[in-house]
Formats: structure tokens, sequence, C-alpha cells
């Protein structure tokens, strides 16, 4: 093999190899930041991974939102009809947020069973849910039926 052949060669592997090292970084790195939803009937049943980041649905139980006293930390439960999760959150809750309105949790499982929460989104007009929460909620509905 000529010297001309055998540098293109080396060339293109070195290409490949480097092409296919970014594409494994990128797998690597869009696996890590997944999170997956579960509703609280399926954390109930240990579907959910302890410690790791999750997305909670549901919808807020009323009489059960506190605030603690001197500080931003309020605790919640949130419910699909079915099991209910308490939830607690540091930080502002958004506008839209009331008991009885749907919400999702960003946040981590605790051992106890106690959502801890990144982040709380709620529901922003009347018509609005998300799918998953939709699907949990219909789901633990056809559950009390039957």
């Amino acid at each position: 093999m000529n010297t001309v052949r055998r540098k293109r060669l080396i060339l293109i592997s070195i290409m490949i190899a480097g092409v296919g090292a970014a594409v494994g970084f990128a797998l690597y790195a869009f696996n890590q930041n997944m999170m997956f939803y579960y509703s609280p009937t399926q954390v109930m049943a240990g579907e959910a991974p302890a410690h790791a980041h999750i997305r909670l649905g549901g919808v807020v139980v009323k009489g059960s939102f506190k605030r603690i006293p001197d500080s931003i930390r309020s605790v919640f439960v949130v419910s699909d009809g079915g099991h209910s999760i308490k939830v607690q959150y540091d930080g502002v809750l958004p506008d839209l947020f009331r008991e009885g309105q749907v919400v999702l949790a960003k946040g981590v499982l605790d051992k106890d069973k106690l959502f801890v929460a990144d982040e709380v989104l709620a529901k922003h007009d009347e018509k609005y849910m998300p799918r998953e929460v939709v699907d949990s909620l219909n789901k633990a509905a056809e559950a009390k039926v039957n």
C-alpha cells in the first residue's frame, strides 16, 4: 500500500472514531438528563426509582397545603385518585397553584416516600392538563370502579 493511501485510511479511521465518540457522549448525556413521569399510584407500587430525578403529577388534595412559618418551604399532598404522596418544595410556588388543581412536580423521592421537589408547575388554564396526568387519573378512576 502506498503512503498516500495509508494516510487517507488513517485519517478516515480517526474521523470515524471521533464521530462515534461524539455520538456516544451525546447519547450518554441525553440518557442522564431524561426524567420519567410517575403517578402517585406507580410511586406507591415501587415502580419509581428511589433517589433519581422523576416527574410526579396529580391533583393537590384539598386541605393538604401548609406553608412552614418563617420560610418559603411548603408541603402539600398530590393524589391521582388512587394513592397520595406528600410533596415538599423549597421555593415560590406558581401563581396558579392552589388546592384542587393539577400540578406537575420535578424532584427526587426519598426513602420515606416524601417527594422533595425542585420545581412545581401548575396548569395554565382550565382546559389544559398534561397527557401523563390525564392518563394516570383515568387509570385510577377505572381501578376504583372495578
